[in-house]
């Protein structure tokens, strides 16, 4: 009787000393921004006793929502060692093809599932561009930024929704909440928690890390590249199409210029949030806190009597600094692991 020695699933890709190492690192980094965030809220309510009441908290957490939805899911495609450029353009379309549709009548459960659907498109375009053109995704995704937005602009024109041409309930909605918890935060709250679960249970979630932390090496260990990358591509695209509705609900008015400039930020809060630019390492829980940090900004300044032109800059140097930190991160990762190998040898 011939015994057959059982092989590991495909889907298991084990961690590396170093890349425990990293991700150690990192969970750490996470801690840190928890707590700053946590620091600076609580000097905030030390100087104004307004600034956590009921309606304050919500109005937090409805500013974040938006940002935590698009982060999570380029925190996918970065994870993958690429980027996506156009979900600010994603959005602003997305958040237009729903309220036009509202306008005329329609269903909002139909309406947001539309501008997911477009969201969706628009990512498998960015995703079968980088995986299967081989173009990077600098390129394709700044090229598809300018074309959607010329899209928008000409379809969009000079109109403009606003909130007398929405439903009621669908403005109630993306207003309302239980408590100090909108439902809009929910829903992200719900996403951000199934993405981090699918990232860390399921084989080609944890192929994600390995395909950006060495693509040679997760092609030669036969996980689908392209597969992945375009998997990433859609998934962000179909949040930011989500977004792009949640938008509509929350501010209830979309014209030609919603959403432009907004790839900076999420890509800010991203790397701010200790997901590493070059691939392989940090979480969708990182990406959320560094969209509640950058977005709380907004919020603390004024409270503070701090004029807010001072919001971008500050952005500016925390991702100046998250970047400096990651790198520093690496080489003293790197040098750990030399000097590890060493003794070993």
């Amino acid at each position: 009787m011939t015994v057959t020695t059982p092989h590991p699933a495909a889907t298991e890709v084990p961690k590396s000393s170093g890349t425990r190492l990293v991700d150690r690192v990192f969970r750490m980094r996470e801690l840190a921004i928890l707590l700053v965030f946590l620091v600076m809220i609580a000097l905030t309510q030390a100087g104004n006793s307004e600034f956590l009441s009921e309606q304050g908290i919500k109005d937090l957490l409805l500013n974040a929502t938006i940002l935590v939805l698009v982060a999570t899911g380029q925190s996918l495609v970065v994870l993958t060692r690429n980027v996506d450029l156009s979900v600010g353009s994603t959005l602003g379309i997305s958040a237009f093809a729903a309220g036009l549709y509202l306008h005329g009548g329609g269903n909002p459960a139909v309406a947001i599932l539309l501008a997911v659907l477009l969201g969706i498109g628009f990512g498998l375009l960015n995703g079968l561009l980088v995986s299967l053109g081989q173009v990077p995704a600098l390129v394709v995704t700044l090229g598809t930024l300018y074309i959607i937005r010329g899209i928008d602009s000409i379809w969009v024109g000079s109109r403009q929704i606003t909130a007398a041409d929405l439903p009621g309930g669908f403005v109630d909605f993306g207003s309302g909440g239980l408590s100090a918890v909108p439902w809009l935060a929910m829903i992200a709250a719900v996403v951000l928690v199934g993405t981090a679960y699918y990232l860390k249970h399921f084989g080609s979630g944890r192929e994600l890390y390995a395909l950006g932390s060495n693509p040679e090496a997760a092609r030669l260990a036969g996980i689908p590249v392209r597969k992945r990358i375009l998997l990433a591509y859609t998934f962000c695209g179909a949040l930011a199409g989500l977004a792009g509705a949640l938008y509509l609900a929350r501010f209830g008015n979309v014209d030609s210029g919603t959403g432009n400039g907004y790839e900076l930020t999420v890509v800010s809060a991203v790397v701010v949030g200790g997901v590493v630019f070059t691939g392989g390492s940090g979480s969708v829980y990182g990406a959320a806190l560094g969209a509640l940090l950058l977005t709380s900004i907004n919020s603390v300044l004024p409270a503070l009597g701090v004029s807010s032109v001072w919001v971008l800059a500050i952005n500016g140097v925390l991702l100046i600094l998250a970047i400096a930190v990651d790198r520093i991160v690496a080489l003293r990762v790197a040098d750990a692991l030399k000097k590890r190998n060493a003794r070993h040898a």
